[in-house]
């Protein structure tokens, strides 16, 4: 083979191709690894808020969205997130289990990092960061990678070049393009896991509460999230709307419950009896931040004490506060998106060795790939998952 010849080349070096590249060492293959960046695992460094949200007890294909659901099943049974646990623990790094499954760590995210490199190192995996890849070539023993470095050859090429979201960290749609290239289909991708804004009337409606966080459900469909929401001078993000974001698409409603443990109607129809003097916005304030408690009077009547009431009244709040129906302007965009929904086909794919079926030797991992989690953790156990598994198999 012409060139710098090795048996493995991953193309990307965040968490999917990292992992990919320490489980081919581990095989004895000669594993080089080539990124554009200036340092390796960059958005494992940004994630958690500088902690790394680095799996989630709960991960399965449930919590997975793909045009073809059960692809996911064998890497993730294969790889589990006590797995990835075991060798956290093995580098003496703590962590820490947030709500809902997720883990974190203790000190800093570039303690991940360390310890893949670290482990990457320990197999002899090569990496070449700030080496743009020019070009990919089919040849008779593999593949060329024609990069700003030159040209390398190898005989197994992984695509884990990551999806769109988060261009100024460098995303691009190189592993899309490659796919295309090979004649692979390419599910249409969208910003996943990102804030929703709003038209300029409601937005302008919704002004002075930018900044106020309240525990919501959301819904978009038959999806229903329970976490926190927050208003902002753009829409809506927080935890609840990231995740509905995966689900809703443009045109659609969502709807919202800002005090979802409370039967309102009641609760106000009790405060008629019982506290007919006090106004609404006060009554509200109870069950909801003071802000968010005073606009909604507004719009009900803030001067009206709570005798006032009609049924019929109480229910138009009730219906405000926890059957709030929104129609939002649109995703944010890749900008702030935490992920990239769709990408390659897995159709095209192998769900065990993630190799493109009419291409042997040519593999696809991670997010480039079309499986997304939810917000959480479950990114990261896809990438891990599915670097697994392409290890196991060039």
């Amino acid at each position: 083979m012409k060139g710098a010849a090795f048996d493995v080349v991953v193309i990307g070096a965040g968490a999917a191709g990292l992992m990919c590249a320490i489980e081919a060492g581990k095989r004895g293959r000669r594993v080089l690894v080539v990124d554009h960046a200036k340092a390796a695992g960059e958005k494992i460094r940004i994630s958690g808020g500088g902690r790394c949200n680095f799996t989630n007890l709960n991960a399965a294909p449930k919590n997975f969205l793909s045009d073809n659901p059960h692809f996911c099943i064998s890497a993730l049974s294969r790889y589990q997130p006590k797995d990835f646990i075991a060798l956290v623990e093995r580098h003496g790094i703590a962590w820490h289990e947030k709500t809902l499954g997720q883990l974190f760590c203790d000190g800093s995210a570039r303690q991940i990092v360390d310890m893949l490199l670290a482990e990457m190192q320990a197999v002899g995996a090569e990496l070449r960061l700030q080496t743009a890849v020019v070009s990919v070539a089919k040849t008779d023993e593999g593949f060329a990678v024609e990069t700003s470095g030159g040209t390398i050859m190898c005989r197994s090429l992984v695509v884990a070049s990551g999806g769109l979201s988060i261009p100024k960290m460098g995303a691009t749609g190189l592993g899309h393009d490659i796919a295309r290239q090979f004649g692979l289909p390419i599910v249409a991708t969208r910003p996943g896991l990102v804030p929703l804004t709003l038209a300029p009337d409601l937005l302008e409606r919704l002004q002075p509460l930018a900044g106020v966080s309240v525990d919501a459900s959301v819904k978009s469909g038959k999806t229903r999230f329970d976490e926190a929401m927050l208003f902002t001078h753009r829409g809506l993000s927080g935890p609840a709307i990231l995740q509905i974001s995966s689900y809703w698409r443009e045109g659609g409603t969502i709807e919202i419950a800002m005090a979802p443990g409370a039967d309102l109607c009641e609760t106000l129809r009790r405060a008629r009896t019982e506290r007919g003097r006090q106004s609404l916005g006060t009554l509200l304030a109870e069950h909801l931040p003071r802000r968010l408690a005073l606009l909604v009077a507004e719009s009900h009547g803030a001067d009206r004490r709570m005798a006032d009431f009609s049924d019929k009244a109480l229910h138009a709040v009730d219906a405000a506060v926890n059957h709030w129906e929104v129609r939002p302007a649109g995703p944010e965009g890749y900008r702030t998106a935490e992920v990239t929904l769709g990408g390659v086909d897995t159709r095209a794919l192998d769900s065990k060795t993630m190799e493109a079926k009419a291409v042997p030797g040519l593999h696809f991992i991670g997010e480039v790939v079309d499986v997304t989690g939810w917000l959480g953790g479950y990114n990261f156990q896809w990438a891990w998952a599915s670097g697994w598994c392409a290890g196991q198999a060039v």
